[in-house]
């Protein structure tokens, strides 16, 4: 297996482990409704830090911008506000399916659907079908699959043994929720592809290889801003119980500190893609669709891996725990292969 094969795949990982932690600090936001500090969150991740790192980059900012028709601009928009509309419908799914049965549906379908649909679009699929590095990298998604069904799996042993109920349960609703979600969250997968005009035209501006794809989150966050925002703006305004003003009157020092680690989980939030792109740098560009596959499977992976060291598996009995190490070594595996396929 290549170095920068390898390289690709350690970036991935660093990008889901930021993607597995960035709730942590959210957390600690107290006396604030989600809307706000998902709100607070957003505005970091999906607004300030695109563009300044963007505007960093670029020599001239508006003018590498400018330079691109709507025929580019448009479709790479409408996937990032695809993708937030995927965002908005994981909250939703984890309400009615709770939240093993429905992170395994959501990110079993957005894994599936954003490696494979680009291909298929491409009219490579077949290309893959073909050679024998390509059906290699298409077990690996299989096997993918497989660690994170297990993951959920074990899981969903962890909350029977805990006791952890969804009062809101809903079977039907819940999985149309999560086939929905999973399959529009796979829009970033589709925008990153769409957005490949503006990945070349970065690096023919002198741009590192290695942060070519960054200019482009500045439309692609750009849609899934305005869909997350305008949820939470919506919402702010239409429930009584809710109050944007009220969560801006806390004491000082708490509006502080809330705003500070809501801004904290937003920058890592923004840092799963900042290495996504890192990642993305090392693949071998007739294999760029395998990005998403890791990027999703090492969601999951990692997800594992940090409840583990918060100790959040303890109490739950020796099946559920090793339930989820298998479902992680699988997801190991799956990587190994899909690198092996990669460099075949």
């Amino acid at each position: 297996m290549g170095s920068s094969i390898l390289l690709g795949i350690f970036w991935h990982f660093i990008g889901a482990t930021s993607a597995a932690c960035f709730y942590a600090p959210m957390k600690k936001v107290t006396n604030w409704s989600w809307e706000t500090m998902w709100a607070v969150a957003g505005i970091f991740s999906w607004i300030l830090l695109p563009w300044s790192i963007s505007y960093w980059l670029l020599p001239d900012f508006w003018a590498y911008y400018g330079s691109f028709s709507s025929s580019i601009l448009l479709p790479v928009f409408l996937f990032g506000a695809m993708w937030g509309i995927g965002n908005v419908g994981y909250g939703l799914t984890m309400r009615y399916l709770g939240m093993s049965m429905g992170i395994g549906v959501a990110i079993g379908i957005t894994l599936i659907i954003g490696t494979l649909m680009t291909p298929i679009l491409q009219g490579r699929f077949g290309e893959l079908l073909a050679s024998s590095g390509g059906q290699m990298t298409l077990i690996g998604v299989v096997v993918a699959v497989i660690g994170v069904a297990i993951v959920s799996y074990a899981g969903l042993l962890k909350e029977k043994v805990l006791g952890v109920t969804t009062e809101e349960f809903n079977l039907k609703k819940g999985l149309a929720l999560a086939i929905m979600c999973g399959i529009f969250s796979a829009g970033m997968s589709f925008a990153m592809s769409a957005a490949t005009p503006m990945h070349e035209a970065a690096a023919s501006l002198g741009v590192d290889p290695l942060y070519v794809a960054l200019p482009s989150y500045v439309v692609i966050m750009g849609g899934g801003a305005i869909i997350n925002l305008s949820f939470c703006i919506i919402r702010l305004k239409t429930r009584p119980e809710l109050s944007f003003k009220a969560d801006m009157s806390v004491v000082k020092s708490l509006l502080f500190s809330n705003i500070l680690f809501s801004a904290i989980g937003g920058i890592m939030w923004y840092l799963q893609f900042f290495f996504y792109a890192w990642g993305h740098a090392n693949v071998p560009a007739e294999y760029g669709f395998m990005s998403w596959m890791l990027h999703m499977s090492f969601y999951v992976l990692c997800g594992g891996i940090v409840g583990l060291v918060l100790k959040e598996w303890n109490n739950t009995g020796t099946k559920p725990t090793r339930v989820l190490v298998i479902g992680c070594l699988i997801i190991v595996l799956a990587a190994n292969i899909v690198g092996l396929g990669m460099a075949n």
